[in-house]
C-alpha cells in the first residue's frame, strides 16, 4: 500500500544510549550479555510456573494466551506505531517539528533526497507538510488560506490511524477557511469564525499536500503550504500561548532505527505492551471497544487506566505475549488484503477510515501508515507484468490506458516509478520519476488511448515523452489520484468500474538483461 509512509528515521534516543565512555563494541557486548541474562531470567520464570501446572494445562495456557495476545496485538498495533513515529517526529531527541506546530517540505523527493532523507514512496506531484497536535490542555486553530483553484487536502489522522477528518480537499473544498480541533474532554466554548473538529483522541497527526504539477509552480505551491498554518486557540485569541507542556514519553528501542517505525523491531519486544498500555490510556479508544473488547484483555494484564506491568503477568502469558509482539511486524506485512487485477493490487475500500476492521487497520498501519479514505485519493500498486512475474528492469513493459484515471479538477492522476529495492524514486536522464495529467507533450493514440513506456532505456526520440525510465532490476508503479472519481472508488469494491491497464511483456526481449 503507499501513500505517505513514515520516513526512515533515526531513532535518537537509541544512539544517544549508545553514545557512552565506552567504544560501541564494547557497548554492544554489555547490551548483548544483559540480553542473554534477561533471556535466561525469564526462561527460569517460565519453567518454574510451568512446574505448577500439569503439560497439558501448561501448553493450553500458553496457546490460548498466544492467540489472545496477537488479538490484542492486531488491534493496538497501529497506536503503537503512531506512538513511534510521535516520538521521531515530535518529541523524541531529533524532531522534524514540536506539538502544534508544522515540518514543510520545501520541494519535490528527487532520488538523493529519498535517499538522505530517508523518504519511501514518495508522491512527486505534491508538496508535503506534517505536524503531530496536542489537544489535551485546549484546542489547536488550523487556518487555511483561498488556493485560488490550486488542489490540496489536509487529511486528519487519529491515533488509532483513523483519518476522521479533512478540512480541506475535494469534499471540503480548496477555499480555505479556520478551524478548530477539539480534544475529547474540552468543554470551553469556541468563537464563532472557527469551525468545530471533533477529534476522536487528545492527539492527532495532521497531513497537507499541495499538487505542484510541475518545477515552475513550486512558488506557488510553497505559497499555499506556508498560509497552512496552527496556533493554540489563545494565541489565535490574542491571549499569551499556553506554557508547552515537557514531553517525557519513553522512547521506543529499536533494533535497526533506520527502518520505518512500522517495522516495530523492539529489542525488547516487550516494549510493545508497555507502549501500548501508556498509549491508549493517554489516547483511549471508542466507548463501544472500552466496553466490549478491552476487558478481554486482563488476562494479558492490559487494562484501561493502569500502566501494564510484566512483574505482575504469569510469566508462560508473559512468554506468549513476547511472541506475538514479535512476530506482529511480518505478520502484518504478509497477511493477504485487498485483491489482485492485471497485475495490480487493489486495496479494500475500508482503507482509510477502517473503523471496526482491525485486520485492515493494522495490516494499512504496517505497510502504508496514513493511508487516505478512497473519497480523497486512491492509490493503486502495479507488482506484476503479463507474464505473471514481478516487475523488473530486465524486461520491457508497455501500458495501455484505454481511459485514464478519473479525477475531479482541479486534481491529478500520476503514475510513478519507484526501485523495489529500496522504495525510493528511479535516477534518470530525464529527472522524470513521474508521468500524468500533468505531464506536459504525451502522445495519445489515435482512438485517443494512452501508451505508456516502462523500461530501463530510452525506447527513442519518438516515444520518450511517453517513457517513464526503470532501474535495471526490480520495480514497481504506484497509480495514485487525488479527488478520485466514482468509477475509481466503486473500483475497489467492484472490479469492472474502472479496470487498470496490465504491464505487457514487450515481445522479442523476454527476461533478455539489458546491457
Amino acid at each position: 500500500m503507499t501513500c505517505f509512509n513514515p520516513r526512515k528515521f533515526v531513532s535518537g534516543a537509541l544512539a544517544l544510549s549508545l553514545a557512552c565512555s565506552v567504544t560501541p563494541a564494547i557497548a554492544q557486548v554489555g547490551k548483548n550479555q544483559a540480553t542473554e541474562k534477561l533471556a535466561a531470567a525469564r526462561a527460569k520464570a517460565v519453567e518454574e510456573a510451568t512446574a505448577k501446572l500439569t503439560p497439558a494445562q501448561a501448553k493450553t495456557l500458553e496457546r490460548w494466551s498466544y492467540a489472545l495476545a496477537v488479538n490484542a496485538a492486531t488491534w493496538g498495533g497501529p497506536l503503537v506505531i503512531m506512538y513511534a513515529l510521535r516520538n521521531n517526529d515530535a518529541v523524541g531527541a531529533k524532531i522534524k517539528a514540536a506539538p502544534n506546530s508544522l515540518w514543510r517540505m520545501e520541494n519535490i523527493t528527487t532520488p538523493s533526497i529519498a535517499e538522505e532523507e530517508g523518504y519511501v514512496l514518495p508522491n512527486d506531484s505534491v508538496l508535503y507538510g506534517f505536524g503531530f497536535l496536542d489537544l489535551r490542555q485546549e484546542p489547536v486553530v488550523l487556518s487555511l488560506p483561498d488556493s485560488e483553484g490550486r488542489y490540496y487536502m489536509v487529511e486528519s489522522v487519529d491515533m488509532w490511524t483513523n483519518a476522521f477528518a479533512y478540512p480541506a480537499g475535494v469534499t471540503a473544498g480548496y477555499n480555505g477557511g479556520k478551524f478548530a480541533y477539539v480534544g475529547p474532554d474540552w468543554k470551553g466554548q469556541l468563537p464563532s469564525d472557527l469551525k468545530r473538529i471533533d477529534a476522536p483522541t487528545p492527539w492527532v497527526l495532521i497531513q497537507p499536500r499541495v499538487h505542484m504539477p510541475n518545477p515552475g509552480e513550486l512558488t506557488a505551491a510553497r505559497k499555499v503550504l506556508s498560509e497552512i498554518k496552527v496556533q493554540g486557540l489563545s494565541e489565535y485569541l490574542g491571549k499569551p500561548a499556553l506554557p508547552a507542556p515537557k514531553y517525557d514519553y519513553p522512547a521506543p528501542h529499536f533494533v535497526n532505527p533506520k527502518l520505518p517505525v512500522s517495522d516495530l523491531d523492539f529489542h525488547d519486544p516487550l516494549q510493545f505492551w508497555d507502549i501500548l498500555s501508556a498509549a491508549m490510556n493517554e489516547n483511549p479508544p471508542p466507548k463501544a471497544e472500552v466496553e466490549a473488547l478491552v476487558p478481554m484483555f486482563k488476562p494479558l494484564g492490559l487494562e484501561l487506566g493502569k500502566q501494564w506491568d510484566r512483574s505482575k503477568v504469569d510469566p508462560i502469558v508473559l512468554k506468549a505475549m513476547e511472541r506475538a509482539a514479535k512476530e506482529q511486524p511480518s505478520t502484518m506485512n504478509t497477511l493477504p488484503f485487498g485483491r489482485l487485477t492485471n497485475g495490480w493490487f487493489i486495496p479494500p475500500p475500508s482503507i482509510g477510515d477502517p473503523k471496526t476492521d482491525y485486520k485492515i487497520r493494522a495490516v494499512v498501519a504496517r505497510v502504508g501508515l496514513t493511508a487516505n479514505t478512497p473519497k480523497e485519493a486512491v492509490y493503486l500498486d502495479g507488482m506484476l507484468g503479463s507474464d505473471g512475474e514481478r516487475l523488473t528492469g530486465a524486461k520491457r513493459y508497455t501500458m495501455t490506458f484505454q481511459k485514464v484515471p478519473p479525477y475531479h479538477k482541479p486534481s491529478f492522476w500520476a503514475l510513478r516509478m519507484f526501485d523495489a529495492t529500496n522504495s525510493y524514486p528511479v535516477p534518470n536522464p530525464l529527472n522524470r520519476y513521474v508521468l500524468g495529467s500533468d505531464s506536459q507533450g504525451m502522445k495519445y493514440n489515435s482512438d485517443g488511448s494512452l501508451t505508456v513506456y516502462l523500461q530501463a532505456d530510452n525506447p527513442g526520440k519518438d516515444k520518450e515523452a511517453n517513457w517513464l525510465p526503470a532501474p535495471r532490476g526490480p520495480f514497481l508503479v504506484i497509480l495514485g489520484t487525488y479527488a478520485p472519481g466514482e468509477a475509481l472508488i466503486e473500483s475497489l469494491s467492484n472490479p469492472e468500474a474502472y479496470v487498470p491497464p496490465p504491464a505487457v511483456l514487450v515481445e522479442g526481449v523476454g527476461a533478455r538483461a539489458l546491457q
